[in-house]
């Protein structure tokens, strides 16, 4: 590897080193302060990445994280709040903070206690301990111990780091893709602009050159390799990207919605509780994927039951009837 080349920092670990760093003071942080001290920026720069490149990694990531829920915050000038050239960025901690009031059942106690075995002071990376003392460094106070992030996001798609890959790089991509009802993928050819997360699942956005338009594609669904080729697109197409493919699952799944019986404090109740809304019989749950939904409910066993629509409902006892018979069970 030559010298100069930059360490290979999984997209991943730079979104949470960057959610460390802007969680470490209330000050904010500079966009060249978080380039040339943040690692996942860092190695660039030093690489020789332009300025100009990192600039738009780093937008990028804010859109991703804000997408996944993190509140960052900009802060203007206080003389001039409207100019931004020197803006500065942070998570507030305060947004994470509970009511002093909050109470907790002991089912939710014990998923938080299983929660804790996991996140631990000890999950903070090594370059996030390294950033945390370039921000003190800088005569930045750091408020408190930044406690609880993992070194990596558990994304369950392997495919995930050559799709951010390719949207940073701009590069076409090949990929076996199975559709529900197909015996055979079919290999798609993508120009890729954004990774959105809808209904706690991963989805690439983008450009289907064999379709000659806009697709959406579930990770889930891919069933080989990616291929990043040679071929390169215009960066511009990625402008807007995670917006209009978010905008378009929302309409999907506008036209789609579930009448649903759950049991109340099961783990069916907690994971739909946020997606759902109330109904006299139950709760109305919107969805994209007849077949990803039955799977989901399926999963919940008997904590769940789907009034309509009969579709969906026919989906999740032919799953819930194959497992019956994969273990032996009679009926």
């Amino acid at each position: 590897m030559p010298a100069n080349a930059p360490a290979k920092n999984p997209p991943e670990e730079r979104l949470v080193n960057l959610v460390v760093a802007l969680m470490a003071t209330d000050q904010g942080l500079t966009k060249d302060t978080i380039l040339t001290s943040v690692s996942g920026y860092r190695e660039q720069s030093v690489a020789g990445a332009s300025k100009d490149a990192l600039e738009k990694m780093f937008e990028r990531d804010k859109e991703s994280l804000r997408g996944l829920g993190v509140p960052i915050e900009t802060i203007g000038d206080w003389a001039d709040p409207d100019d931004l050239r020197e803006a500065r960025y942070r998570v507030p901690t305060a947004e994470y903070e509970l009511p002093e009031d909050i109470e907790f059942t002991p089912a939710e106690l014990a998923l938080l206690n299983l929660a804790g075995g996991v996140w631990s002071e000890s999950s903070m990376s090594d370059d996030a301990r390294s950033g945390l003392r370039k921000i003190r460094a800088l005569g930045i106070p750091v408020d408190e111990p930044i406690i609880g992030y993992s070194p990596r996001i558990s994304l369950h798609d392997p495919s995930f780091p050559l799709f951010q890959q390719a949207i940073e790089q701009s590069r076409v991509v090949k990929f076996p893709y199975l559709k529900p009802g197909e015996e055979s993928p079919r290999t798609r050819q993508v120009q890729p602009l954004a990774l959105v997360e809808y209904e706690a699942r991963w989805h690439v956005f983008g450009i289907d050159l064999g379709a000659g338009g806009d697709r959406t594609f579930l990770l889930q669904r891919i069933v080989g390799p990616v291929v990043l080729t040679r071929e390169t697109f215009d960066p511009a197409l990625r402008e807007g990207a995670g917006d209009r493919a978010l905008r378009g699952l929302e309409e999907v799944a506008a036209r789609s919605t579930a009448l649903l019986e759950v049991d109340p404090g099961t783990e069916a109740a907690l994971r739909l509780a946020r997606r759902a809304t109330p109904a006299d019989q139950g709760i109305h749950v919107r969805y994209v994927d007849v077949h990803i939904f039955a799977e989901e409910l399926a999963s919940y066993g008997p904590e769940v039951r789907v009034v309509e629509p009969e579709e969906l409902r026919d989906r999740v006892i032919e799953r819930l009837a194959a497992a019956r018979d994969l273990n032996g069970a009679s009926a």
